[in-house]
């Protein structure tokens, strides 16, 4: 079926109230899964709804509660999810730290006791989009081992940053430290599908390309032992400084069943007006972004969302009708 972003964006509000979620934390869930959707993550967006819904109707997040904030130092917002969803905290992340920043030159946010951070891209897009730079960090529920092991420690842990690029659209990385993002595998088991080789390990170790194997397993990190460093790095940045639970202490973003995941994210904001006195690094990054687009091959991190969003916003999102189906049913 084909949705314009508003009706889809509608629908997701109306199963969210349907169990247990507040207004205002509807309206902020429902803003990023569509804009997920739209940017062809649909790992990130209505899939995610059966999770979602049930874990609010059954108390595993809770659906009512409002993020509180507080300034323990002049430069940091240290933000309390209260087991709630991720994005209403991310919104407070979004409203305060662009001052901050340009008050000090660069400023965080640790988000503690939160839930599934989605295509956290978008998040420091809209940094971007005001000028600033912007990293975050988000560990998840353990599904990857470290390099040699076979014990779950690490979730598949994304890295996101944009830089703006003046004149056009921001420069945007997004990746999970694991080869694919987990969402890539949840949304090939509710399709029993396959998934390739070299995506992920069975529970004894051993290559699969079984889904359902996939999601009782382990995933493999992008770089191998590289990425599992890099993995460990995300999970200290994001739980180890909002106090947060660790991977391997949260339980599972797609059931409801369990205490809270209690996650951890961290936001660092920079403005880059005064980082290099006598120069303006805008302009060279400017510079750098029009260089590397000189060859016809290359496109910018970022550009393939942004291209698929506007495509989105003028033809609407084509949607799985039996997904439809399920969200309706919620």
């Amino acid at each position: 079926m084909l949705l314009t972003l508003s009706d889809a964006r509608q629908l997701v509000i109306d199963a969210l109230l349907r169990n247990n979620v507040s207004a205002d934390n509807a309206a902020s869930v429902a803003t990023a899964l569509i804009a997920a959707e739209a940017s062809g993550q649909g790992g990130h967006g209505f899939r995610r709804m059966e999770a979602y819904a049930t874990q609010a109707r059954n108390g595993k997040v809770d659906g009512q509660v409002k993020p509180t904030f507080t300034h323990p130092a002049p430069g940091i917002l240290a933000i309390d999810a209260a087991h709630g969803y991720a994005y209403p905290a991310i919104d407070i992340a979004v409203a305060e730290l662009p001052e901050m920043a340009r008050t000090q030159g660069i400023a965080m946010a640790t988000i503690r006791r939160s839930h599934h951070a989605g295509v956290m891209g978008l998040t420091v897009e809209r940094f971007a989009q005001q000028g600033l730079l912007a990293i975050m960090t988000a560990n998840a529920p353990a599904a990857m081992a470290p390099w040699g092991g076979l014990r779950p420690m690490y979730g598949t842990n994304p890295l996101a940053f944009a830089a703006p690029v003046l004149g056009k659209d921001p420069i945007v990385v997004d990746m999970a430290l694991s080869k694919v993002a987990r969402g890539k595998i949840m949304a090939a088991r509710q399709k029993g599908a396959d998934i390739p080789e070299g995506w992920a390990l069975d529970r004894n170790g051993q290559p699969t390309t079984n889904s359902s194997e996939a999601m009782e397993g382990t995933m493999i990190p992008t770089g191998d032992a590289k990425g599992a460093a890099l993995a460990l790095m995300v999970e200290i940045l994001s739980a180890g400084l909002s106090a947060a639970h660790f991977s391997h202490e949260a339980t599972s973003l797609f059931d409801d069943k369990g205490a809270p995941p209690a996650l951890g994210h961290t936001i660092i904001v920079i403005d880059p007006r005064n980082t290099a006195p006598g120069f303006d690094p805008l302009e060279r990054i400017r510079y750098l972004a029009e260089e590397i687009a000189q060859d016809p091959n290359v496109r910018l991190p970022g550009q393939r969302g942004q291209s698929t969003r506007a495509k989105a916003a003028a033809e609407g999102i084509e949607v799985d009708d039996d997904v439809i189906a399920l969200v309706k049913s919620l």
